[in-house]
């Protein structure tokens, strides 16, 4: 019974996601349609799919934005936009994997991060991100009954998404440069707050998530305190 979410806690986590996502947009999550196998999920492995594939979403606009400001990563990379998002959420190419040295999550993160990095930062930094969903969720793609979540470990994914976010406004290299530009000044002398809105976003949807199951678990998180400038990733 620990496993069955309550129909308000769905309601209220969908509700949650529905406005983290805002009106719906071309290319965009869509429903799918309903298969065999999803008999042997329950409803809490329904939302733990939609959550990630929301993930993805964001973590596609992040490379997309980061790659418009900073097309210099293309050359260090694959060459091509496209070619890029496609392999950072999907399945990356050699090129990127020798780049990262079996890296992965926050070690992937510091490397694209790192003055010494001469490979594409943008592939890096997101595909960091991805894998530490994976890492705290156990997968990306399908859950079903036997798998468990660690509402913690979602906790912590979150708590290490404001860290990355942080890192990212703050890298410099002995010039005192962006090592990637995001936020700056758009053309009307405005901030670009774009950038903290849209990992505003990932964080409350790991947020709702891990309160979610921990409710409907009777699991307790431990919330953490810490200023994200002298903070260190949590482990997933």
């Amino acid at each position: 019974m620990g496993r069955i979410i309550s129909g308000l806690a769905l309601a209220v986590l969908l509700l949650a996601l529905v406005g983290c996502q805002g009106m719906p947009r071309e290319g965009g999550p869509a429903a799918r349609e309903f298969r065999w196998r999803d008999l042997a999920k329950s409803d809490i492995d329904l939302v733990a799919e939609v959550t990630l594939r929301q993930h993805r979403t964001y973590l596609r606009e992040l490379a997309d934005k980061l790659y418009r400001r900073n097309p210099a990563q293309l050359r260090r990379g694959v060459g091509d936009r496209e070619e890029a998002l496609r392999q950072i959420l999907g399945r990356p190419g050699r090129g990127l994997l020798a780049q990262w040295h079996e890296r992965r999550g926050a070690r992937l993160v510091e490397l694209a991060l790192s003055t010494g990095f001469e490979g594409d930062r943008v592939a890096a930094f997101v595909y960091g991100l991805r894998s530490m969903a994976v890492a705290a969720y156990g997968s990306e793609d399908e859950f079903f009954l036997s798998d468990e979540y660690d509402p913690q470990k979602i906790y912590h994914l979150a708590r290490n998404l404001e860290i990355a976010a942080w890192r990212l406004r703050a890298a410099r290299d002995a010039s005192g440069r962006a090592l990637l530009l995001s936020v700056g000044i758009d053309a009307g002398g405005e901030v670009n707050a774009s950038y903290e809105r849209l990992f505003g976003k990932l964080i409350a949807l790991h947020d709702h998530f891990a309160q979610v199951v921990a409710d409907s678990t009777h699991r307790r998180i431990k919330n953490v305190i810490q200023g994200v400038a002298s903070a260190v990733f949590f482990p997933l």
